[in-house]
């Protein structure tokens, strides 16, 4: 037999699914809820923060409870890594007319705002490890994050790696005013000589932290995909290294393997 909390949210639900509450749309304030429904505030605390797991609820602190708004869903294939090597040698005017972002959602240039933000950092001994090289070597970590305009929340939180003597040569590589790079980063990689031959990706996935939860606007109990990846050039050499945070609540994966024919 159903809890009381669970058929006050059973019903909620329904009221959102048919459309009588739509997403944006305040729900009643908690104690009209303990009036209409006859029970106490813990039940219906306990009802709104099953709805609030279940991604149909946002609690805005300050403003009460609204129907959340569906986020914008992202689809990342491991061909976006050809797709962008192929873009690499096409002229400038071609490449600033989309990226990867927008290869991955379907929006428009237009529709996305974009931050990156660089500074120096010391190779900690993982890194340092990965790119082959001593321990508190100079890199150039780099943050970027990519968000809908209608939206809060950013699509992803990535943390970038480049060895920042490998890309000096050209000064525009360690200024994050020239994002966002038409081409990303093989065609910054493109412009001192360095061709990728492939990229490895690790995939797994954890409970968020606080931060990266309140920064994605997670519902409560979802995961993030966390994917590590490695750039190598023709050389065999590391030349980038990235972690990418991708929310589970509206991120897809999809590999494609071409075989050898028999």
């Amino acid at each position: 037999m159903a809890k009381a909390y669970e058929r006050i949210a059973d019903d909620l639900r329904q009221r959102i699914r048919a459309g009588e509450l739509s997403p944006g749309d305040r729900l009643p304030a908690e104690t009209t809820l303990v009036e209409e429904y006859a029970k106490s505030l813990p039940t219906i605390r306990q009802a709104l923060s099953l709805l609030q797991a279940e991604g149909l609820v946002e609690k805005q602190h300050g403003r009460g409870n609204f129907v959340r708004r569906p986020r914008t869903p992202v689809r990342r294939s491991n061909l976006r890594h050809q797709w962008e090597k192929g873009r690499a040698r096409d002229p400038e005017p071609d490449r600033a007319q989309t990226g990867a972002t927008e290869h991955d959602t379907g929006l428009e240039m237009s529709d996305l705002v974009f931050r990156a933000v660089y500074r120096e950092v010391p190779a900690e001994p993982e890194i340092a490890k990965e790119f082959g090289v001593p321990a508190g070597t100079t890199l150039v970590e780099r943050t970027y994050r990519t968000r809908y305009r209608v939206e809060n929340a950013p699509f992803t939180l990535v943390r970038s790696y480049l060895v920042r003597d490998m890309v000096a040569e050209n000064p525009a590589l360690l200024d994050d005013s020239n994002e966002p790079w038409p081409g990303g980063t093989q065609s910054q990689l493109f412009t001192i000589g360095i061709e990728l031959d492939r990229i490895e990706e690790l995939v797994t996935a954890r409970p968020p932290t606080a931060e990266e939860a309140e920064e994605l606007a997670l519902p409560a109990g979802t995961a993030v995909i966390v994917m590590r990846k490695s750039s190598y050039d023709t050389d065999g050499r590391v030349v980038e290294h990235s972690e990418v945070i991708l929310p589970g609540d509206r991120t897809e994966m999809l590999f494609t393997t071409h075989l050898e024919r028999w």
